[in-house]
């Protein structure tokens, strides 16, 4: 990489940095560093930390495969949340990528690849299913003492197969993705298509249901999930049904308003071929990013006015994430993409980052 390059990341780290990550700081290096699951060539599975420059700060082998991450808030470690259904999910040092503990759920209850530390650090909250009632959403929670996390209760999500959460603004109000979708134990096999009941749910870490609210269309699965600072939620969609049908598959919860269809072109639609897979928006330029690997896009909009900003090819396109730019992209089968969103024109350069085989998320810290 040659100077000019490093330049720009040094500028684009101490800016991502100072947003997105409490500990970063106090690191020696100013680079962010990119969170994300990987694979092999060989299908082994890897927790790994990259800074932007393309150096590696941790590649540390787990047994099994990861989805998203959770950040902590004060101290420099981060859980792999295991992919549905895994049973196992992994805390890791992001220093020099030691694994701290394996986690592991209760008996008769699986991840969904998914959790959120609080703000205080001290508990985290887990999308898990119990396969007791196959589908009952549960949020497992989670206490930090000791450098470990210990099982302390768990909550209800008032729905089916949770997918993703996160925090509003407050920092106390959790919102989730049920799904909607019932699985058995070991199985990635929907088993009630013709009953889904996917809602997107607001309550609080005790519990508490603020809202539940509900899709037009009842084969739409709602799995992801993207937050902004003045509480505006957007959610993406996975359908359960036929690919020839013209469904929505972005909505919008809007401060003090219901949830709604964010606007979508035909084109754009039927491009992301019934299928979500991440969302990111940056609150600084209000914008809302969206992976869709299944037709190798990534598509761009106005938050505000759902202007489409870019419609570019990615070829399965993963996790993304807001960068003091824009964003960062990641690829299942391609190189990983800085998008630079600060003018009317979108430009985008490749990092040096390893090509291929990311999982659907990244995080940024």
């Amino acid at each position: 990489m040659n100077r000019r390059h490093f330049l720009q990341f040094s500028g684009l780290a101490l800016l991502g940095a100072g947003a997105l990550g409490g500990w970063t700081l106090t690191q020696q290096t100013r680079q962010p560093l990119l969170l994300s699951a990987r694979n092999d060539a060989a299908g082994r599975h890897y927790a790994v930390g990259f800074r932007l420059d393309g150096s590696q700060a941790f590649s540390t082998q787990v047994a099994s495969r990861c989805h998203d991450i959770s950040v902590h808030p004060q101290q420099p470690l981060a859980l792999f949340v295991g992919r549905r259904p895994g049973t196992e999910s992994y805390l890791i040092d992001c220093r020099d990528g030691r694994l701290l503990q394996t986690l592991r759920t209760p008996a008769d209850r699986h991840f969904y690849g998914h959790a959120v530390f609080h703000k205080d650090g001290e508990w985290l909250y887990s999308t898990e299913n119990d396969t007791r009632e196959p589908g009952r959403g549960v949020l497992g929670v989670w206490r930090l003492s000791n450098g470990q996390l210990q099982r302390h209760s768990e909550l209800s999500t008032h729905g089916i197969g949770p997918h993703q959460l996160l925090w509003l603004p407050d920092g106390e109000t959790l919102v989730v993705a049920n799904g909607g979708i019932r699985t058995e134990a070991d199985s990635r096999e929907a088993t009630n298509l013709d009953a889904m009941e996917s809602s997107l749910v607001l309550l609080g870490r005790d519990g508490n249901l603020f809202s539940r609210e509900r899709l037009a269309n009842p084969l739409n699965s709602i799995r992801h999930l993207a937050v902004a600072a003045d509480g505006t939620i957007a959610c993406g969609q996975q359908y359960q049904g036929e690919p020839g049908d013209a469904v929505p598959l972005l909505a919008v919860k809007r401060p003090g308003q219901a949830l709604a269809e964010f606007p979508v072109a035909a084109e754009q639609r039927q491009v992301m071929q019934q299928y979500c897979a991440s969302l990111a928006i940056h609150d600084e330029l209000r914008l809302l990013a969206l992976t869709a690997p299944r037709g190798n896009r990534l598509l761009i909009w106005d938050l505000d006015n759902a202007r489409l900003r870019l419609d570019a090819p990615l070829p399965d396109c993963a996790g993304v994430g807001a960068v003091a730019e824009g964003f960062v992209v990641s690829s299942g089968v391609g190189r990983c993409r800085l998008y630079d969103c600060r003018t009317a024109t979108i430009r985008s350069q490749p990092l040096e980052l390893p090509a291929g085989l990311w999982d659907n998320h990244l995080r940024l810290a």
